[in-house]
């Protein structure tokens, strides 16, 4: 293969892990969730940390758009298969960050979702389209890398970029590749196709096999993945737990089992930048842990802006969510009068399944003054939502991480939780066990076992009576205020992996 290289794109340490991280979004210009903000805060940290990082995606419209002047840096040839010609251009985002913008336009410049058509339905070549993203990761990571900077590691971020580990197994040796590691973000989503995409994909025949990517009669980007990394991670001490039971692991428990060795759960952190009450402009009065008295005021905010009645002796529960099941937030319609006759204030901004949509909105449309729903998403609305409640839902059937319970912790808005995933590493439940001082963790929210309206209601109760006494509600408030949910602690264990990974 012949590949036409231009000149160092970016200055390189000579010292530094150099790291290509692949990703299908990166926030703010593409987010479809959590992933977008993971890998718009991880690479800077990293950076921080001291890792050579160079963040690889393709070049979307809002990209494009965002990074006008991006130089060609590199020309790539089919790369087997079906794969399409294209281009790398790079760009620096405004924190710093090397991007490698991967363009092809037949493929990458359509509009909306990188997953969806406008009706909604996957795009019809999306193995393609994350077969090439896939592809030119791993060639950062082989003898022929597009650019003289080479990696040493390849982070791959769920089923969009997992292929890549295969790809490399496949075609380079191993004394002449990176190391490869890829993080599950949600085991969920695993990127099946049929297989004829072997061959469109450019991936040799040894490929379709139970060590290979053949998963029950389906070509799996993820499956894949996970059988040729070096190491895995998940975005959660215990969800790398809970993926290993069979009840959890989307069909894949027994390699995560086999691969157990090179598994590890690292927790997310969030952007204490973006997310800091002390001086959030959406925010109508700013505050920290030593001036709560001051969020009372953005209670009173959210209720004018909502059309919420003013009042401030019931509290006010948030929900930022996708409307699914997954997110548990079905049992919010089963709620609806225990909530109303609690009394309780219910504050939803979120979209999903539109039966799940049609229901919350009925319940606002009974009760308008103690039940608001906003169908879509609003940045200044759900940092509004953070710090104007009084406490937040997420009754989530799994939660591989969560990031707004810690958004919520960190806005002392203490955050009400099923037992499970990240959202168990993160929430301490209000006993009086967890209450001493002395214990390593203070409770924090609240949390519930069962995925039942049952169970959260109770625990819903339970948070209304402290919430009743202020000096109790403070503690708890301050318990999740005062830890830093940044992200330096997981990048400096990600640095620590890739210096391992890079010496094996």
């Amino acid at each position: 293969m012949s590949l036409r290289k231009a000149a160092p794109a970016f200055p390189a340490s000579s010292s530094a892990v150099r790291v290509l991280f692949a990703t299908s979004e990166i926030g703010p210009w593409v987010k479809t969730g959590g992933l977008g903000d993971v890998c718009a805060a991880l690479p800077l940290a990293l950076r921080q940390a001291g890792v050579d990082v160079r963040v690889l995606v393709p070049c979307y419209p809002a990209l494009s758009k965002a990074f006008p002047d991006a130089a060609v840096i590199a020309e790539l040839p089919g790369l087997g298969g079906a794969l399409p010609p294209s281009q790398l251009r790079q760009a620096t985002s405004s924190d710093g960050t090397p991007l490698l913008l991967l363009d092809c336009a037949a493929l990458y410049d359509r509009p909306g979702n990188p997953y969806l058509g406008s009706d909604g339905s996957d795009w019809h070549d999306n193995a393609i389209r994350f077969g090439l993203l896939s592809r030119v990761a791993a060639l950062f990571g082989g003898a022929d890398s597009p650019l003289p900077w080479r990696a040493q590691v390849v982070h791959c971020n769920d089923w969009q970029t997992a292929l890549a580990p295969s790809y490399l197994n496949y075609q380079s040796s191993s004394v002449s590749r990176a190391a490869t590691l890829v993080a599950i973000h949600n085991l969920a989503f695993q990127g099946l196709f049929g297989r004829h995409t072997l061959a469109e994909l450019g991936l040799p025949q040894q490929a379709w096999a139970m060590d290979g990517v053949e998963f029950h009669g389906h070509l799996s980007f993820l499956k894949g993945g996970l059988q040729h990394a070096d190491w895995i991670t998940t975005v959660s001490p215990n969800y790398a737990r809970e993926i290993q039971v069979d009840a959890e692991g989307m069909g894949l428990a027994g390699l995560l089992r086999w691969r157990g060795d090179c598994l590890t759960g690292i927790l997310n952190g969030i952007d204490t930048e973006i997310w800091n009450p002390a001086n959030d402009d959406h925010l109508s009065a700013c505050y920290d842990v030593d001036h709560l008295e001051r969020k009372v005021a953005n209670k009173t905010t959210l209720q004018q802006q909502l059309g919420l009645d003013r009042r401030n002796d019931i509290p006010l529960l948030g929900v930022i969510s996708r409307l699914t099941w997954q997110k548990g937030i079905d049992l919010l319609p089963k709620l609806e009068a225990q909530l109303v006759d609690l009394p309780v204030q219910l504050a939803v901004l979120g979209s999903g399944e539109t039966e799940l949509e049609e229901a919350l909105v009925r319940m606002a449309d009974r009760h308008p003054g103690q039940i608001a729903v906003r169908i879509g998403f609003d940045e200044g609305l759900a940092h509004r939502i953070e710090a104007g409640a009084d406490s937040f839902l997420m009754p989530s059937r799994f939660e591989p991480c969560g990031l707004n319970q810690m958004y919520s912790l960190r806005y002392g808005t203490p955050p009400i939780v099923r037992d499970t995933g990240g959202l168990a590493d993160t929430v301490v439940d209000c006993d009086p066990a967890s209450l001493d001082k002395g214990k390593a963790k203070a409770a924090n929210g609240f949390v519930f076992r069962d995925a039942s309206a049952v169970a959260l209601l109770a625990a819903i109760r339970r948070a209304a009576a402290a919430w009743g006494k202020p000096l109790l509600w403070r503690q708890l408030q301050r318990n999740g205020m005062v830890p830093d949910w940044g992200w330096a602690s997981a990048a400096s264990r990600y640095a620590e992996l890739y210096r391992k990974l890079a010496k094996s």
